[in-house]
């Protein structure tokens, strides 16, 4: 059934119909998921801190910021956890099944973080509970990606995976411009202090409009096609973990090291970027979170161009691509962050977004092309919740950390070019995947 949508679809030079619902399914979903995750990002460096770890703030503000940006990074923690039990279950029940499960999770517990009280009102409680629909929100994230990435990959013609697999990808750029965007809005249109005291809830409880629409629309998308497939045949394993750690654990140390470098870089875009350019370099907090929501569209456009590259030149060659740019990028840009200039600031990131784009776009498709069928699920979400620790966790932390240390903020460029040597090296390490068979 789905050869003959694929050869009409050649003849008449329009995408099926359902084609279209399933990239919309990955894209809307996969955007609000991650518009969730990024509202939180946004708000450790802006707000969390006097508002959660008050105590702190009021003693050693420079410490109470790195252990509010260390918040984002325990999430990170529970990805694997939330791997594993989506993986699991996707490779078992179906990935359609596991993609509402993690919306609806995700959703829920960011719309109620708009709700808790704070250090002020409820004393040590308040920092626990955070922690907690914290720890939610990662083991949510670590089932949803793997499940969007294959919907989209697995629906697709041979040709174009990696264009297919880049919608997922840019849910996470899309996903930023709204979080972003909607905090320039709130941040410009009330005082510092209404937005410390209540304002900053908006966005949060702003969540739960969008898990109605992501949910309506997942539901309509049919389940994959290569799932199916497995069924039919009656191969999906009675251990799909097992076996994938007997014979593709190469692959799932691979798949972590290739997304340190990016997720990194990008948590840094994400979390890290507008706080330096607001409390250190002292420039217009909602004129920063403009800036950085424009350069936020390279990220989509880029990200969109290298999954559609990588049909042409190959996964692995449009990675190498992209992180070679991203390690020559990682320090010089920070000169140009360091003129306090929103014009240069607005440059420094978006040429980024160059490097961020090519090593995330193929992304998808790479992963999905390197597990087989029965395994897939578990093996693209194990090994993306891996890198996820190792590169973006602790980043912010990592970048304030540096800079708290040295005072050099070019030194984070180095940490960021180290990171993306490193994830250069290990795509180098996989042989090329395209144009594998995905019912293998």
């Amino acid at each position: 059934m789905t050869s003959t949508i694929h050869d009409e679809a050649e003849r008449t030079g329009r995408m099926p119909k359902e084609e279209r619902r399933v990239l919309a399914g990955t894209l809307v979903g996969t955007s609000i998921e991650w518009y969730d995750f990024f509202i939180y990002a946004q708000a450790a460096g802006l707000v969390l801190a006097p508002l959660f770890f008050a105590p702190l703030a009021e003693s050693n503000p420079a410490l109470a910021q790195v252990l509010s940006f260390a918040t984002i990074g325990i999430s990170f923690l529970f990805r694997p956890l939330g791997a594993i039990v989506a993986g699991w279950l996707g490779d078992k029940i179906g990935r359609k099944k596991m993609l509402v499960f993690t919306l609806i999770l995700m959703g829920l517990s960011t719309s109620l973080i708009g709700f808790l009280p704070t250090y002020a009102a409820i004393g040590i409680a308040a920092p626990i509970l955070l922690i907690t629909l914290r720890i939610l929100q990662g083991f949510s994230a670590g089932g949803e990606w793997g499940g969007a990435a294959l919907m989209a990959v697995e629906h697709a013609p041979d040709k174009k995976r990696g264009f297919f697999g880049a919608f997922p990808q840019i849910g996470v750029p899309v996903g930023m411009i709204l979080a972003t965007f909607t905090l320039w809005i709130i941040t410009s249109s009330m005082s510092q202090e209404a937005f410390l005291a209540w304002g900053w809830r908006i966005p949060f409880i702003l969540s739960i409009v969008l898990i109605v629409v992501g949910y309506a629309i997942r539901r309509a998308v049919e389940e994959s096609p290569v799932f199916q497939d497995l069924q039919r045949r009656q191969k999906e394993s009675s251990a799909p973990l097992g076996q994938l750690f007997r014979h593709n654990t190469k692959n799932v140390i691979l798949t972590a090291i290739i997304f340190i470098g990016n997720n990194a870089a990008g948590y840094l875009l994400i979390a890290f970027f507008a706080t330096y350019a607001v409390t250190v370099l002292g420039m217009d907090r909602p004129t920063v979170l403009l800036a950085t929501t424009l350069a936020s569209f390279g990220w989509l456009g880029f990200t969109l161009w290298g999954g559609r590259l990588s049909d042409r030149l190959g996964r692995v060659r449009t990675f190498q691509i992209g992180y070679a740019f991203l390690a020559l990028w990682a320090v010089p840009m920070w000169f140009l962050i360091d003129t306090g200039d929103i014009v240069w600031y607005f440059v420094a990131l978006f040429v980024m977004t160059f490097g961020l784009g090519l090593s995330y776009g193929p992304q998808a498709s790479l992963y999905a092309e390197m597990f087989p069928a029965n395994v897939r699920y578990s093996g693209v979400s194990i090994g993306y919740a891996l890198g996820a620790i190792l590169g973006g966790a602790f980043a912010p932390m990592i970048a304030e950390w540096l800079m708290t240390s040295t005072g050099k903020s070019w030194t984070i460029g180095v940490y960021i070019a180290i990171a993306a040597i490193v994830s250069l090296i290990g795509v180098s390490l996989v042989k090329e995947t395209k144009g594998v068979d995905l019912r293998g």
